[in-house]
């Protein structure tokens, strides 16, 4: 009886102690991750929809577009899942970083580089959502989701922009960078969704909210940013970004107007030029 007595002493501290490493390590995983490991989600998200119109039905008969079409479904059910379930885990942890070190979101969100890195879940659920196997435009899920995943994005325009124009602190000469095209693409990607339901107003609404800011952008940038050296070397890969917003606005105009016309060619070789520049 002693020795069955003595045994929950025993296991207490070890299980308090196991405890507390659970709780110094979720503490820590918070306090390192940002809204920029949203990177991520966003990049699978891109190849989701990408594998979604290449295994499309299509009028195209080239080479490659047959031997693509010959892939089985199943590699893009799986890329769409795994697509899902890293953006669930990094929404939930931001959940919990939003919750419990509400502070560090807070300065993130008044960050000149970090503000914009939240633009990138609700842009990767936008992704999903348009290269989702289970729901097709038109259909009221979609419009819900769209909707929930949009007007986050119209609200940090209206704070980034605003700002803009109002702070004098807060100029976008003095606090442009790379990583500010990210809420140009946001626009673009709510202008595709948008178009792909039919919503042709909306669509273009977006459309040259995202574009006008896009050129004014792009000769912010131009001007500051001449040489390399002048950024610091962990933004250098964003430069990516400048070829990202003409691509998918290039994408954005052909689902407005319903083909592939001079406007969508211009964006396409405006964003193969860029690519091959950087």
């Amino acid at each position: 009886m002693a020795s069955q007595r003595s045994q929950p002493e025993v296991n207490t501290p070890q299980s308090s102690r196991f405890t507390d490493r659970i709780k110094r390590s979720l503490s820590s995983i918070l306090t390192k991750f940002h809204a920029g490991y949203f990177r991520i989600s966003l990049s699978l998200g891109g190849q989701a929809l990408l594998w979604k119109t290449l295994i499309g039905p299509t009028h195209d008969k080239s080479t490659l577009r047959h031997l693509v079409h010959k892939f089985h479904p199943t590699a893009f059910l799986v890329l769409w899942s795994f697509a899902l379930f890293i953006l669930i885990l990094l929404s939930l942890l931001y959940i919990l970083r939003c919750l419990f070190y509400f502070k560090m979101v807070k300065a993130e969100f008044l960050h000149h580089v970090g503000v914009n890195y939240l633009f990138a879940p609700w842009i990767s659920w936008l992704l999903l959502l348009q290269s989702a196997p289970f729901v097709t435009p038109k259909t009221t899920s979609y419009y819900v989701l769209w909707w929930f995943f949009a007007v986050p994005v119209v609200a940090l325009d209206v704070k980034i922009y605003g700002q803009w124009f109002t702070k004098g602190k807060k100029f976008l000469s003095t606090v442009a960078n790379p990583t500010s095209q990210i809420s140009v693409i946001g626009n673009l990607v709510g202008a595709l969704a948008a178009a792909s339901m039919g919503w042709k107003e909306s669509a273009v609404c977006l459309f040259s909210l995202g574009m006008v800011h896009y050129l004014v952008l792009l000769v912010t940038l131009y001007q500051r940013f001449s040489g390399s050296d002048r950024i610091p070397a962990m933004l250098r890969p964003v430069f990516f970004l400048f070829f990202a917003a003409p691509s998918v606005a290039s994408l954005a105009w052909e689902s407005i107007t319903g083909a592939f016309d001079i406007a969508s060619k211009m964006l396409f070789f405006l964003s193969l030029f860029l690519f091959i520049s950087l």
